[in-house]
């Protein structure tokens, strides 16, 4: 059997369980063949449970060996982007951990670059595309057959953190080191989805708090309103300090009301558009009739596993993707909306003013401080793979 010879960039939480499932022999059609981390601790673990594999400190030395024909990149958020370029450079297949990056100037050029590279694939590690839930929602809301989007709620808050996740490492929860806080970490799927199923909005008003309820540069609270094309309105709730929380995902239609929450999709459908019965109904406190329907899903959920064979389909016989790897400045674009949104205290048009994003960003990464409290821990991130959207940025160093 053919198979993709794979480098691992990062073998923090995430390329560590990338690699538990390839010896799991979950993925039949990826052979890892090199893996880079700065960390010499996870240099010795991928030594003693990867044998024959080629070791490297550095990301580029991997991309510049010849060990493998394709790159997973899981590094801190700012190495993305560069580290995708070298590797379309040389010739290299890219699969990219979300998010896609820190600002999107910086995808604009990786984006442009894997463009001026057609014959290489490029993904993106937006593994709950895979559950049935959004895959579902997904179809329903793009069909058309329920009418166009009134209102999109999303509360997420059940991203828990403590603050001695926040000190497992020096680069986390820092703007010079990894440029944002739960809306670059824990939400970049939720984002990614909301604009994957609902379409990206237009204008954004979002009040991010920093460091509300942990000893955090970033943000760990953030509440946004979001105003779209066709004049649908949603908000989008998240925050790593609630316990227990809440993941609750709503889309009003014309036609009747998805839920998502507790892993289960319902939806209630109307007889008739609402807004047919709103301007033919009689009375003044009637409601149009509807009832709840049953949603068959096909209950797959492959996550990570399902993305990677995708991309071992994709590299080998030119199969769909999950995700292309240039979608992740959408999802992208949205977190930078509301952090300028917060920053400037304005509401903020889409496409944003990314020179803009980019010099406030700066602006921040400057009064960026060292962290002195690091006790540095690699965390099981099993649990956390299901509807609720895993927490995949736990990754390793390696200079870009």
């Amino acid at each position: 059997m053919a198979k993709v010879k794979l480098g691992i960039i990062g073998v923090g939480n995430m390329g560590t369980g990338h690699s538990k499932n390839y010896l799991d022999g979950l993925m039949p059609e990826i052979e890892i063949t090199a893996v880079a981390d700065r960390n010499p601790a996870r240099r010795e673990w991928a030594k003693e449970n990867l044998p024959g594999v080629k070791v490297f400190e550095e990301g580029v030395d991997l991309i510049h060996s010849g060990a493998c024909e394709a790159v997973l990149i899981a590094t801190p958020h700012y190495q993305h982007p560069p580290l995708a370029i070298e590797a379309f450079k040389n010739g290299l297949h890219v699969m990219v951990e979300k998010p896609a990056g820190v600002y999107t100037l910086q995808v604009r050029e990786m984006n442009a670059e894997a463009d001026r590279h057609p014959e290489l694939t490029f993904g993106m590690m937006f593994n709950q595309r895979t559950n049935c839930v959004y895959r579902k929602m997904h179809e329903m809301v793009q069909s058309g057959k329920y009418g166009q989007i009134k209102r999109v709620n999303w509360i997420i808050t059940d991203w828990y953190r403590t603050q001695a996740y926040y000190n497992s490492g020096g680069w986390r929860a820092t703007w010079d080191g990894e440029g944002g806080g739960v809306l670059l970490n824990q939400c970049p799927h939720n984002l990614d989805l909301l604009q994957w199923i609902c379409g990206l909005p237009c204008r954004v008003r979002a009040f991010c708090h920093n460091g509300k309820w942990h000893q955090i540069e970033v943000e760990d609270d953030v509440t946004a309103y979001l105003e779209f094309p066709n004049g649908a309105t949603g908000v989008f709730v998240t925050t790593t300090a609630d316990a227990p929380g809440t993941n609750r995902f709503e889309i009003t239609l014309e036609r009747g009301k998805l839920v998502a929450e507790h892993d289960k999709l319902t939806f209630f459908e109307l007889e008739q558009s609402e807004r047919d019965f709103c301007f033919t109904a009689t009375g003044g406190f009637e409601q149009p009739a509807g009832h709840e329907v049953t949603i068959e899903l096909d209950g797959k959920n492959p996550q990570h596993v399902g993305v990677l064979n995708a991309f071992a389909g994709a590299v080998l016989r030119g199969e769909p993707l999950v995700a292309d790897g240039t979608e992740g400045i959408r999802g992208l674009e949205l977190s930078n909306a509301m952090h300028l949104s917060s920053w400037t205290d304005q509401t903020v048009t889409l496409p944003i003013d990314e020179a803009l994003f980019l010099e406030k960003l700066n602006e921040h990464r400057k009064a960026s401080k060292v962290k002195t409290e690091v006790t540095e821990a690699t965390f099981d991130t099993s649990d956390s793979y299901g509807s609720k959207v895993s927490d995949n940025t736990d990754k390793g160093g390696v200079k870009a």
